[in-house]
């Protein structure tokens, strides 16, 4: 029976992979048709153990946790964590869980297919094709290409590699800026981030959100990229400062830039709208009803397993399992 099951809070869009997989396990509690969010997170404080957040827009953060003193775990869709106070949980014996692995492939499709957009110019051509423009002019030949560039890889994890697999296929010379060296990966590693920029024409960035990667991409790093150079931001919008980077645009500091995230999504700034050598996708690195539906079947699958007694399957670095006891 409905009351037999343990109750678990909903946060985000109703979305029918997480619901449907939910529903025979759990009491679900959608936060999304709650009159006062306020008081509907209240009334479930002191039975709540559980947490499904199915898009990253919401925050879970130390003032949300801190009212479920039976909080056990929160399981979030997507890669990224930032939305989620890792450091917090980690501290208090909450486990966090992300969706990682079901959507490197999609991601890394993704970034190919942007960074292509952005060296060849694919949309604009397109958009002379559509505008009548060929009848009067072929379009004309890119100024860069693949052929003569070196990309450099601002992240080497998961997706980082397996863009880099790809970039291998395209016979294009690839090296790589992390915190630290992989021991698996042969590419030269930079130390400095400034200094790879210097030595290549092409910054493909991949790394988590958060404080620790904030403007990540400054002016600094986008002079030393310099007036050749094409930015590739598949990451997160904070990790590029945005206001360098018009500025780098504008003043032709760098060539061009291929962009997923932004800042304030889905709001984009109406500079970068206006510049037609630029490439804007609306973050739709995963995008696909093959690859969401996995993500969100992974928010699911934690949480069953973590019912079953089993543990996280895919726990974030900040709370490891087995966890530390709550303070």
């Amino acid at each position: 029976m409905a009351s037999e099951k343990p109750d678990i809070l909903l946060m985000g869009p109703i979305k029918p992979v997480i619901v449907n997989g939910l529903a025979p396990l759990f009491n679900v509690h959608r936060l999304a048709e709650a009159k006062d969010r306020d008081a509907f997170i209240g009334g479930l404080a002191d039975r709540l153990r559980y947490i499904a957040v199915s898009y990253t827009n919401q925050n879970v953060d130390e003032a949300l946790m801190s009212r479920l003193p039976h909080l056990e775990i929160v399981s979030s869709f997507g890669v990224g964590y930032d939305h989620m106070d890792a450091k917090w949980a980690g501290a208090h014996g909450v486990i966090l869980t992300n969706t990682p692995d079901v959507l490197n492939e999609e991601v890394a499709d993704t970034a190919l297919g942007l960074l292509l957009c952005t060296v060849r110019e694919f949309p604009q051509a397109e958009r002379h094709v559509r505008s009548g423009k060929w009848t009067a002019g072929h379009y004309r030949l890119t100024p860069a290409t693949l052929r003569d560039r070196t990309v450099g890889m601002v992240g080497m994890g998961r997706i980082g590699k397996a863009i880099a697999r790809r970039l291998e296929a395209f016979g294009v010379p690839i090296v790589y800026h992390s915190r630290h060296p992989q021991p698996d990966v042969t590419y030269r590693y930079y130390a400095k981030l400034v200094d790879m920029a210097r030595d290549v024409d092409t910054l493909m960035v991949i790394v988590p959100g958060g404080a620790g990667t904030r403007n990540l991409i400054n002016a600094e790093v986008l002079e030393a990229l310099g007036p050749n150079g094409i930015l590739i931001n598949m990451a997160r919008g904070s990790v590029v400062d945005e206001p360098a980077l018009i500025r780098a645009l504008k003043e032709k500091k760098i060539l061009s830039a291929g962009l997923d995230v932004y800042v304030k999504e889905p709001e984009v700034p109406k500079e970068l709208i206006e510049m037609d050598h630029i490439v804007l996708f609306p973050h739709l690195g995963s995008a696909s009803e093959w690859t969401r539906a996995r993500m969100d079947q992974l928010v699911v699958d934690n949480l069953a397993s973590w019912l079953a007694g089993k543990g996280p399957l895919t726990p974030v670095t900040e709370t490891p399992w087995p966890a530390r006891k709550r303070a």
